[in-house]
């Protein structure tokens, strides 16, 4: 996601557009509900509780996180985007949904027309990791090892059409190489350490403590730096694949047709919560990142994202239920 705005560029704005838009408008006088399209615990719904609860202070009224699981956020998205666009409906979105989605199944909402983006909040990584005894100790060791053994290898991933198996099958197509996926209904990090699949993927706030102390070997990081957790960790844009990047990432977003000044304050408190260095490090335990965008950046991401996801799809004959 490199077009997304810096961090301490988008808190500049907050300050400047916050009072003027607070005079604009009474928005919320009444309770304000957050909708999360996936389970009460997952990274996602922590990820938005924290979110909720600092917008409910500065609001003073209540924002209810309402979770609405389903089609890895699909359900919860199509619910934001047929709601009134009064401000009083908001979402808290993964990527999946709104990128990768669209190029698997006919979504009954279009993510560019029927969602107002208001900011990109938070980003993570996924780590490659394997099995300790596989005789491999790099992303290029890997790849030989598949292209030795071919039809031999599988992997685990937390899903069909998550960021992690859309992830592993792009960098598959890039190194030549192909591995059986092995779809997880969430984590598969026991299943690697133990053997039951060699190779696995998963995002890096679960991996990372595995990787740290050893009960698995990380080979690569998706995204396009090193991370503050994991810094000898290295990417896979360094191990022979420039530019290569795949990230999870968490957006706010309304339904189209929200007022602006609504949308504008949302976003300026938004890049607040993200300024606060408590609850930056609440995102740091947990392998998230702080971003802060520009609606804009926001949307001109989800533009490329989908064109990308969809040839991987497609190249990689990926269909729900494979």
């Amino acid at each position: 996601m490199n077009l997304f705005c810096r961090v301490a560029a988008a808190f500049a704005f907050a300050t400047f557009v916050a009072a003027p838009l607070a005079a604009q408008t009474s928005w919320p006088d009444k309770p304000v509900k957050l909708v999360v399209g996936f389970t009460a615990g997952s990274a996602t719904d922590v990820s938005g509780r924290i979110f909720a609860h600092k917008f409910a202070e500065m609001w003073g009224q209540p924002v209810v996180v309402e979770n609405v699981p389903g089609n890895s956020g699909a359900i919860g998205t199509d619910r934001v985007a047929k709601a009134n666009p009064d401000g009083y409906t908001l979402l808290w979105s993964g990527n999946a949904a709104i990128t990768i989605l669209p190029s698997l199944q006919k979504l009954p909402f279009d993510p560019l027309k029927d969602l107002a983006p208001i900011t990109t909040t938070l980003v993570t990584s996924s780590i490659l990791f394997v099995n300790n005894d596989m005789p491999v100790k790099s992303l290029a060791e890997l790849i030989a090892y598949a292209k030795a053994n071919p039809g031999k290898l599988s992997y685990g991933s937390p899903g069909v059409g998550t960021p992690q198996h859309v992830a592993t099958e792009l960098l598959s197509s890039l190194a030549g190489i192909k591995m059986e996926h092995i779809p997880y209904r969430g984590a598969n990090l026991t299943d690697v350490m133990s053997g039951v699949v060699p190779v696995g993927i998963q995002n890096a706030g679960a991996a990372m403590p595995f990787v740290n102390d050893g009960r698995v070997r990380g080979l690569a990081l998706t995204a396009q730096k090193r991370a503050a957790g994991a810094p000898s960790l290295p990417t896979v844009a360094e191990q022979g694949f420039p530019g290569f990047e795949a990230v999870s990432w968490f957006a706010l977003m309304a339904p189209t047709g929200t007022p602006k000044p609504i949308l504008d304050k949302v976003r300026a408190d938004a890049l607040k919560v993200l300024a606060d260095p408590e609850v930056q490090k609440k995102f740091l335990a947990i392998g998230l990142e702080v971003v802060g965008s520009t609606a804009e950046e926001t949307r001109a991401a989800i533009a490329a994202d989908i064109p990308k996801w969809e040839k991987v799809i497609k190249d990689a004959n990926i269909k729900v239920g494979k």
